[in-house]
């Protein structure tokens, strides 16, 4: 009679082989969609995540973007590249109460302002209220900022921005305000106060007639690296801050703008193929944010709304891409989103990655 293994030599040899795999790469070295058990285990740019719809497991994911400047160059207008934008970037996950009463509404982050900034968002969407006597960041309904649906004064957030403009002279960061501030130059004050004037973009300098905006190169040799969009029309003539309409078409956000094939536009935006506004910005979140089905919705389902939204834009690339929860994907994600974006802005390339320096049309390396 043969040798015949006791269950316990088995469970041991299972256990062995099952530690052997799960350590075939550790201590940093592990790459995209490689199993892991803690971001250490991640390479750069990666961390360990768990994506119940898209991979059994935990496995290494994309945490940061591919900064198009330095691999590419920055000497092309403005509206010729993408990046990555939050939507509500200051509804941030575990963000405890400035009011002293529970908050009761949705986040769409986890990351803080100077994370998301640190990471590769340029775009942060920001909801502004009057509330207390001042400027609020509120995820709020109605127009009105309520105990439980305020997030924290808006002079936080800002001095975030201000404190990575200072700390990177090289950045361009664009807000998108949605916009409920009633209070006579409330905005302007608060953007005042936070230090953030000395980095304005001049209204006169953005281009209303389907004019390239001015050479990113020189927005960051004249240090104007701060640009500011409202959704209310007349404070481009009261406070200076550009009516986001005027530059910009936008697709529906929320369920709205997520169905296959669709992209209609936002009903406050001029049509998406409106070639007069330069600037192209794609929603593509839900309208009750799903931490668990964002990841999913956050991969191809991403990339294939931005070839449609391509179309529906006269055959033109987004510029902005905002999401919910930008770090959750089955791999690439909302960083791959832009890298493609980038390659088809940049050389018409499926990736910026391919994109070969000094070339402008599709000379892609392999």
């Amino acid at each position: 009679m043969g040798f015949q293994p006791s269950f316990v030599m088995v469970i041991v040899a299972l256990f062995f082989i099952f530690t052997v795999a799960s350590a075939s790469c550790s201590d940093g070295q592990c790459r995209l969609l490689d199993e892991c058990s803690s971001d250490g285990d991640c390479a750069p740019g990666l961390y360990c995540f768990s994506c119940i719809e898209g991979f059994s497991g935990s496995r290494c994911v994309r945490s940061k973007i591919t900064d198009q400047f330095k691999l590419l160059n920055n000497s092309l207008p403005f509206n010729k590249y993408a990046f990555l934008t939050t939507h509500n970037a200051y509804a941030i996950e575990n963000e405890p109460s400035h009011t002293g009463v529970p908050r009761f509404t949705f986040t769409n982050q986890e990351d803080t302002i100077t994370q998301q900034l640190n990471n590769g968002v340029r775009a942060l969407m920001l909801d502004t209220y009057d509330f207390r006597g001042d400027i609020w960041m509120c995820h709020s309904f109605g127009g009105k900022c309520y105990d439980y649906t305020a997030f924290g004064p808006a002079i936080d957030t800002l001095n975030e921005i201000e404190a990575f403009l200072a700390a990177n002279p090289s950045e361009i960061v664009t807000l998108i305000l949605e916009d409920y501030v009633k209070a006579p130059k409330g905005l302007s004050n608060v953007f005042t106060q936070a230090g953030l004037m000395k980095y304005w973009f001049p209204l006169q300098n953005m281009p209303k007639n389907g004019q390239d905006w001015p050479l990113v190169s020189d927005m960051v040799s004249n240090s104007q690296r701060l640009i500011v969009f409202t959704s209310i029309q007349s404070k481009e003539q009261t406070e200076g801050i550009a009516y986001q309409w005027n530059y910009m078409v936008e697709n529906q956000y929320g369920d709205g703008g997520m169905k296959a094939g669709s992209c209609p536009n936002r009903a406050e935006s001029p049509a998406l193929d409106d070639t007069s506004k330069r600037l192209v910005l794609v929603n593509y979140f839900e309208s009750v944010p799903i931490k668990q089905t964002t990841c999913k919705h956050n991969s191809g389902d991403l990339i294939n709304m931005i070839r449609t939204c391509y179309g529906a834009a006269g055959n033109r690339w987004a510029n902005f891409v905002a999401v919910d929860y930008y770090k959750r994907s089955e791999g690439g994600g909302s960083f791959q989103a832009v890298d493609t974006l980038n390659g088809k802005l940049l050389c018409g390339c499926d990736d910026v990655h391919s994109c070969v320096p000094g070339s402008s049309s599709a000379a892609c390396t392999p």
